[in-house]
């Protein structure tokens, strides 16, 4: 099978627990409303992004022989997306994610795999062939298929979150990305210059949650992208934003529009994601993104 989009790791097992605030008393006990666990993480939300917004996806990682492993596995197969996991006896990543009335979060996140982890590079190198693009999770493991991803030629994205512009453990995904995409929580003046100048990146969104995003797209200048607001659906939970931003953004680009539409698209799907509490657990639809694009 050909897919129009690959994702190599970052799927796991999210807690939610929604709290009456941000950050909590100091008390022994706090009441919560009813505690939820959903298959998600970073790589699982683009690649089901896509898939809803119509894009042959799937996805490989290393998870446990575990109860959250085994989740993750009935969850792809109801969906029919194609996925392939490298069992490993640490186990399948988890978080607790406390979030706030008004959707903000605090993510405790267990990422439970040792450093250096090695796994066999046949996990990723078929579906690589058989891809027009592949986005690569910043987990460790993932960057073994980088000189891979490079010999086969494919565009390629990376999402580097929370980086501050100097953890030298983001770098080797920054610069071999064609799109990288960036929180801007830490990010310094000179990091979006330092991408382009040491990668092969043609653009870098950096998302900046309710001020919106910025674009910069190589030899153009940048964009800022206001932040959409939906009527009727306001903010409950902003778990997943960002993966649907980037879904959007991909599955747009690839379609051939420009990067200013596909950044628009991924503000649209980045607010739908937030009106929904869970991960992932409602994310913009095909006929929802091009009703919206039209109002």
């Amino acid at each position: 099978m050909e897919l129009d989009v690959f994702v190599i790791g970052g799927v796991g097992v999210d807690t939610i627990v929604r709290v009456p605030s941000l950050p909590l008393e100091d008390v022994e006990t706090i009441h919560v409303q009813p505690i939820e666990s959903y298959v998600g993480h970073t790589g699982h939300g683009v690649v089901l992004g896509c898939h809803l917004l119509g894009l042959r996806t799937g996805l490989v990682d290393v998870i446990g022989d575990d109860l959250e492993g085994r989740q993750i596995r009935r969850l792809y197969e109801d969906l029919g997306i194609p996925f392939a996991g490298a069992l490993h006896p640490s186990g399948t990543r988890r978080a607790v994610n406390l979030v706030a009335p008004d959707g903000r979060r605090l993510s405790l996140y267990d990422g439970r795999h040792p450093p250096n982890l090695k796994v066999d590079p046949d996990l990723w190198r078929m579906p690589i062939l058989r891809s027009r693009h592949v986005h690569v999770s910043i987990m460790d493991f993932a960057r073994q298929a980088l000189p891979d991803l490079s010999a086969a030629g494919c565009t390629v994205s990376t999402d580097l979150h929370d980086w501050d512009g100097h953890n030298p453990y983001h770098q080797d995904f920054a610069m071999a990305a064609d799109v990288v995409f960036v929180s801007a929580a830490a990010l310094p003046d000179d990091a979006i210059e330092w991408i382009f100048k040491h990668g092969r990146a043609e653009a870098v969104v950096v998302m900046a949650g309710a001020d919106g995003s910025y674009l910069y797209a190589r030899g153009l200048e940048p964009v800022h992208v206001p932040p959409v607001q939906l009527a009727d659906r306001p903010v409950v939970d902003s778990n997943g934003a960002g993966d649907a931003y980037v879904a959007a953004f991909l599955t747009t680009w690839l379609d051939g529009d420009s990067w200013e539409r596909a950044a628009a698209a991924g503000s649209i799907a980045g607010a739908w994601a937030c009106g929904s509490a869970g991960t992932h657990t409602d994310l913009i639809t095909a006929e929802g993104l091009a009703a919206l694009r039209r109002e």
